[in-house]
């Protein structure tokens, strides 16, 4: 029998969540960066994807302490980034659980490590179905905590999201580094262009560098901007880790979060935590979630791999 939650059984949690999300941020933020050991991992084809330290290890390690008080009574299973990878049995739990915690000890390490702003932790309760309850992210470089329950809102520090306070004259575009090598930033581009010539913005603008996480709370906090990973055929994409809390959040902040044909992100498929297979959007605004959709033709190509 699938348990529900009640609204005070959802609060406390996510109050949980957020109390250890602060936690392994302000631990983060106390390390040394120029002494980090460095390790790397057999996970998608970049650095940024395969890079792994004792800060993500211990960050883990801290989050897993706080969320396992509340999970055993409440069935819910834990599946963190790191430890997932050494230990798949924990993994499997998201299969056997009505709920598991999706987390990303440290989302931004290549940043992190290089002394740069960019990166956060993240933390949610998924449904087995697939659909995040809870999203925390704590932001350790602006001490900033974003946090939302279904239903129930989007916050930061505990203000609601208010975008029509936050109106911008350029239209923002947050991506990896790679990003300008995929075979349709050209089309992207052009398209986003003429979007914010027709709305007589002053432009469009390309961020680099962030980690994922980090990429969408930028979103959040614009009027016109947007987030984007394309659909590709080798693995990675980020992971559920990397999308679960950004997609409560801002669900409930009333941005724009989908795959590249507009559905929901797949949070708990069975064959692969990575969201290469039909790529990952978050935008500001509708109009700026179908500029990209049409801008990569989904209505007429497959775009799943």
């Amino acid at each position: 029998m699938t348990l529900t939650f009640s609204t005070e059984q959802l609060q406390a949690l996510c109050d949980t969540a957020a109390q250890a999300a602060q936690e392994a941020g302000q631990f983060i933020e106390k390390l040394d960066r120029r002494n980090l050991q460095r390790m790397f991992k057999n996970t998608g084809s970049s650095n940024a994807s395969q890079l792994v330290t004792e800060a993500d290890i211990h960050s883990e390690k801290i989050i897993h302490r706080h969320l396992k008080k509340v999970s055993a009574p409440l069935n819910i299973a834990f599946i963190g980034e790191e430890s997932s990878l050494n230990t798949p049995s924990n993994a499997r739990e998201r299969f056997e659980k009505p709920y598991f915690w999706c987390v990303d000890p440290l989302d931004g390490t290549l940043p992190f490590a290089e002394g740069r702003s960019g990166y956060a932790v993240s933390i949610a309760l998924v449904e087995q179905s697939g659909k995040p309850l809870i999203g925390v992210v704590y932001d350790p470089n602006r001490q900033a905590l974003y946090h939302a329950i279904k239903g129930q809102g989007s916050y930061r520090n505990s203000t609601p999201f208010n975008q029509a306070q936050h109106l911008e004259k350029v239209l923002t575009v947050y991506a990896d580094t790679s990003y300008k090598t995929q075979p349709q930033y050209k089309s992207i581009a052009i398209a986003l262009e003429k979007y914010a010539q027709a709305l007589r913005l002053d432009g469009v603008k390309f961020v680099y560098g962030n980690g994922a996480v980090n990429n969408a709370c930028h979103v959040l906090n614009s009027s016109q901007s947007c987030y984007l990973k394309p659909p590709k055929k080798e693995d990675g994409g980020g992971s559920i880790w990397d999308y679960a809390a950004t997609a409560c959040i801002a669900h409930e902040a009333g941005a724009w979060v989908s795959n590249v044909h507009g559905r929901p992100l797949a949070l708990n498929r069975r064959d692969s935590t990575f969201m290469n297979h039909e790529g990952v959007i978050f935008a500001s605004n509708n109009q700026v979630a179908e500029v990209l959709m049409n801008a990569l033709d989904v209505r007429n190509s497959k775009l799943r791999f």
